[in-house]
């Protein structure tokens, strides 16, 4: 389940709270994850998909990143302690290594996952679906493990269009990072 705060707050706020008083801050809004921790399942997930990536971007300068690990998505130019929108997708992968610093990154990620939970599932397809779409991420997936499918968004003129569904079969290519897909049918037989 996520809880928010509707007190404006911003980067600066954020980095004073303990682990208890807000997980993600988007718009200003902090959104407070409320226990129990993920499932055993999203977490399995969650490693394949990344031992997967890691494994195609090996020797390569671009980087793969769980959660939790801070996106910083400032609007226009905002100093880093006015940042009002901090999240922790499950996975992500960044090539221009310039938004990488010691407390996460700054800026958009080329490609997210999220892996749905049924408490985070409502939160992640419209709260934080639309912070990505505002803060031009291009390519995210959300991933259903329950019904086995996954939607797909990609941004075309600022805008999401439609997902693309696919059933978690076969292979599916990361559009924004080419040579890097994931093998649903491995996953699959790992996770179980």
């Amino acid at each position: 389940m996520v809880r928010r705060d509707i007190q404006h707050h911003t980067y600066a706020d954020y980095l004073t709270w303990s682990a208890d008083h807000g997980d993600e801050l988007i718009d200003g809004i902090a959104y407070v994850k409320e226990p129990p921790a993920p499932s055993r399942l999203h977490q399995r997930i969650i490693v394949e998909i990344c031992r997967q990536v890691s494994n195609a971007l090996d020797g390569k300068p671009i980087h793969a990143y769980v959660a939790p690990f801070d996106v910083r998505l400032p609007k226009d130019s905002d100093a880093d302690d006015q940042i009002d929108t901090v999240v922790q997708p499950d996975i992500l992968i960044v090539r221009d290594l310039n938004k990488l610093d010691d407390r996460g990154m700054r800026g958009a990620p080329d490609w997210i996952a999220e892996v749905l939970s049924r408490s985070t599932a409502s939160y992640d397809q419209t709260t934080k679906l639309a912070a990505y779409e505002r803060a031009g991420v291009p390519e995210v997936w959300l991933i259903h493990p329950t019904d086995r499918i996954l939607a797909i968004y990609c941004l075309v003129a600022g805008q999401y269009t439609r997902p693309v569904i696919f059933n978690l079969k076969g292979r599916t290519a990361i559009t924004t990072v080419p040579g890097v897909s994931i093998d649903w049918d491995r996953l699959l037989a790992n996770v179980t």
